[in-house]
């Protein structure tokens, strides 16, 4: 039974990076233990890192899943690595995929290979809009809503596409 609600954030800037993304729904949910729930939009997004980089496509999925919060990084790393994505050179550099665990249910964890909730959640907008896209009234850590967390980021540079992620397809709207 696959009750344990995640939120994972998804990020691309090298070979076609809408593609890398529905590419890594597909996979995710391919998974025999996880099940895509929903995914919004797609943002383009300035680069966080070095400027000297392609802007990201960046989107937020909810899944319900029966794996562990390090089991599910495990395989989230694993779909990061059957896109060519390597852990090597410059922090925030280019990257063909990025899959960052959100949220799990309101579990806290921190320690060397995991941190729950993200410990960058709250400075990136590429992360907050597309989460409350499609999770409107969540509760974050802090006791807030999410609304109130969006309305204190910066919205500079962050763009929404026409394109929605799902899985196993793109929709055009």
């Amino acid at each position: 039974m696959m009750s344990d609600v995640v939120y994972v954030g998804l990020g691309s800037n090298m070979d076609n990076p809408q593609e890398q993304l529905q590419e890594a729904v597909k996979h995710i949910h391919n998974h025999e233990q996880v099940s895509v729930q929903t995914c919004s939009f797609l943002y383009e997004s300035s680069p966080m890192g070095p400027q000297n980089q392609s802007n990201f496509i960046n989107a937020v999925c909810q899944l319900n899943t029966s794996l562990t919060p390090i089991e599910l990084l495990d395989f989230l790393q694993s779909v990061e690595q059957l896109h060519g994505r390597t852990r090597v050179g410059e922090r925030w550099g280019p990257r063909t995929l990025d899959l960052d665990i959100l949220l799990f249910n309101n579990l806290r964890m921190d320690n060397d290979r995991l941190t729950l909730p993200h410990y960058g959640m709250a400075d990136r907008e590429f992360v907050l809009v597309p989460l409350f896209e499609i999770a409107p009234d969540l509760i974050m850590q802090d006791g807030r809503r999410i609304s109130v967390w969006v309305k204190e980021c910066t919205l500079d540079g962050l763009k929404r596409l026409p394109i929605k992620l799902k899985t196993g397809e793109f929709s055009f709207q």
